[in-house]
């Protein structure tokens, strides 16, 4: 139990040459969802729940999740790991992966975070008009000037962290980690690129692991999706709210409620047994889920749960 008026700690992993908690606030609802006091309250509850990693993008709440993630930390700025991301469209202009991008998209990040450096920079998504030597060679430039202490991926296949880790000049900068989609309900890292980050020694960060909240408990079989969701109807992600994901959802609750655990809980400890899983990066709207996310990760799942939870999602992919 964490002492009155001491933050708590959680355990940590390694990005490269960064330590950060198991458990990282994804801060994607920065600037959309939440404005800037709501932002500073999900941010304070998150350090006090012992939670060290921050990953935003510069596109998140339209430029301001960087803003409003850099004034809610102030001068807690250096007790935390942050991660940013650059290269999906913000506008016409600032987008993609070519070098002179890079560097202006870094300089922007760094003015908006009100940071002299970012620790994990990470390219959101492959720029298949640029070369991947191109890009690594402008972060390797921003590594060697101390403004991006690691560089990192995000939505790669295998076959390009593959062709990335071959095009890295001698003694350069190279991606420690890759950034994709992983879940209970969305296994498909497991076929390549989770074997591909363990044979390069690639930390690996899921998000979306609470499956856009179908993981959370509140969507259940024969109830409608709460108003204004992710899935609700016309949501972005409503498609996920089909059958057999309630299915699964169902047999997930029962396995954890068996255990005195919630499927949150289920969630994230899942996916901290894989061993390149650096830290779970998971969003948050408010203080109570920044506790509910932070403490998800205390449950040691033995190999007999291991077991048991694979046989319930034989089908999943």
């Amino acid at each position: 139990m964490a002492i009155a008026g001491k933050p708590r700690t959680l355990d940590t992993r390694r990005i490269g040459s960064l330590d950060v908690s198991i458990v990282g606030l994804g801060c994607n609802n920065f600037g959309r969802k939440l404005d800037e006091q709501a932002t500073t309250a999900v941010v304070h509850a998150a350090l006090d729940a012992g939670i060290t990693f921050f990953d935003t993008a510069d596109i998140y709440g339209e430029t301001k999740s960087e803003v409003f993630l850099g004034r809610a930390l102030g001068k807690r700025r250096d007790d935390v790991v942050i991660a940013t991301k650059f290269g999906m469209a913000i506008d016409d202009r600032r987008r993609g992966a070519r070098p002179e991008y890079v560097r202006q998209a870094a300089e922007d990040s760094l003015r908006r975070l009100s940071t002299d450096r970012i620790d994990l920079y990470q390219l959101h998504q492959p720029d298949p008009a640029v070369p991947i030597a191109e890009t690594l060679g402008a972060l390797d430039d921003l590594v060697r000037a101390g403004k991006v202490r690691e560089i990192g991926c995000s939505n790669f296949s295998a076959d390009q962290i593959r062709e990335a880790e071959a095009a890295v000049r001698p003694g350069a900068a190279r991606f420690v980690s890759v950034q994709n989609e992983y879940s209970l309900l969305h296994r498909d890292p497991e076929r390549d690129v989770l074997p591909e980050c363990e044979r390069l020694g690639l930390a690996f960060l899921p998000y979306f692991p609470l499956a856009s909240g179908l993981l959370t408990g509140k969507y259940r079989r024969g109830r409608p999706a709460p108003a204004g969701s992710r899935l609700a109807p016309g949501g972005r992600y409503a498609d996920s709210l089909n059958d057999r994901n309630l299915e699964l959802v169902e047999s997930l609750l029962e396995c954890a409620a068996t255990r005195g655990h919630s499927l949150v809980d289920l969630a994230v400890s899942w996916l901290l047994v894989r061993p390149s899983v650096a830290s779970v990066i998971a969003g948050a709207t408010s203080p109570e889920q920044v506790r509910i996310n932070a403490a998800a990760a205390s449950w040691q799942l033995s190999p007999a749960e291991l077991a048991e939870i694979d046989a319930l999602l034989k089908d999943a992919v």
